[in-house]
């Protein structure tokens, strides 16, 4: 049975200092890339994105668990919940994780074959990562 959603998809690929972005289209076909947000702190973060999240018409939150390669959940995962939740709490928003594992390696490898400049790769691998996740949600329903 397929999952019917009723707005669009929010896809974060969260981190200590930056969380990648990524939006669904209407018809939930392709994710597209948004931006990547340079995190202030919690409380500005969390209304930032609920803000987001009421201006697109966002109805589910797709975040990038990061697991480690056995399928552990190390440090990082369990700050990325604990965001996550209070993201949830605050918005009201369904929330679903995502296993995010290589696909920040997949970003990299993406935008090392587009030739892209180190200090460019940095500004937008996040993005790319948040585009992967919510692609790889996307491609599951």
């Amino acid at each position: 049975v397929k999952e019917q959603s009723v707005g669009r998809v929010l896809g974060l690929d969260v981190g200590d200092v930056r969380i990648g972005v990524a939006l669904s289209d209407l018809l939930m076909i392709t994710a597209q890339g948004v931006e990547t947000y340079k995190r202030v702190d919690e409380k500005a973060d969390i209304e930032y994105f609920c803000d987001m999240m009421d201006k697109y018409g966002v109805d589910t939150l797709v975040v990038g668990l990061p697991k480690n390669m056995n399928g552990t959940l190390g440090e990082q995962a369990e700050k990325v919940q604990e965001f996550a939740e209070k993201l949830k709490e605050a918005s009201g928003r369904r929330l679903v994780y995502w296993d995010e594992r290589l696909t920040t390696k997949s970003a990299h490898k993406t935008l090392l074959e587009a030739d892209m400049i180190r200090k460019k790769r940095k500004a937008v691998v996040d993005k790319i990562a948040a585009i992967y996740i919510l692609q790889g949600y996307m491609d599951s329903l």
